[in-house]
């Protein structure tokens, strides 16, 4: 039951993320288009714009920390025994979760302290619902709320990357390693190159080019 929960979880995850990208890449099209072709636009564009960036990007770092995207100098922890690996990585885990908790606090403090009390909005975007006689505009803490919940999520990956240290499922905090990424792809390229340069149709083609012995 729980590993079906933390599947749907994923998933929508990452369908929030693409639909961020998506929308981000439509309203900036658009923006163009209308610029250019009919010498118009819409003028919330850049503020929704920047505002689907900044979900994209902080909610991008939980999604980075599950799929093991981050990168990191894990160089000198290597030198290290496992025992060794695996307390280093416990305290790599939890000054992100410090980290992650501080902004967490903060974001909150903001939020509930300055934004909502005193009803701040944005500059441009225009309330989706309710009174349109007068001209309201989109609360700030809104999208400002992407702090609460991107960081939350940060701070429950850490916990799950810690549980996998101690349980001997990972010795340290799982990083992106680009080196072995691109050896490990010339390795494939250079093998697909051998796979096609022994195939049968690639033997044929040379000996028709050879002609008749």
């Amino acid at each position: 039951m729980f590993e079906k929960v933390v599947h749907i979880l994923h998933k929508a995850e990452e369908g929030l993320l693409a639909f961020l990208l998506a929308a981000m890449t439509l309203v900036t099209f658009t923006q163009v288009v209308a610029r250019y072709v009919f010498n118009s636009g819409w003028i919330a564009a850049l503020e929704l714009t920047t505002f689907l960036f900044a979900w994209l990007v902080i909610l991008g770092i939980s999604w980075g920390i599950r799929i093991h995207s981050h990168i990191g100098v894990d160089v000198i922890v290597k030198l290290f025994p496992h025992p060794a690996q695996r307390i280093l990585g416990l305290v790599a885990a939890l000054a992100g979760i410090t980290y992650a908790s501080l902004l967490l606090y903060g974001g909150w403090a903001q939020i509930t302290e300055v934004l909502y009390p005193y009803g701040i909005e944005v500059e441009d975007i225009p309330m989706p619902f309710g009174d349109h006689e007068e001209e309201q505009k989109l609360p700030l803490w809104v999208p400002y709320s992407v702090v609460l919940i991107g960081f939350s999520m940060v701070i429950f990956r850490l916990l799950v990357a810690m549980w996998q240290i101690v349980t001997g499922t990972h010795t340290g905090l799982m990083i992106g390693d680009e080196g072995k990424d691109a050896l490990e792809a010339y390795a494939d390229s250079e093998a697909k190159e051998d796979a096609d340069l022994f195939s049968p149709d690639s033997l044929k083609e040379s000996d028709d080019r050879e002609g008749p012995k």
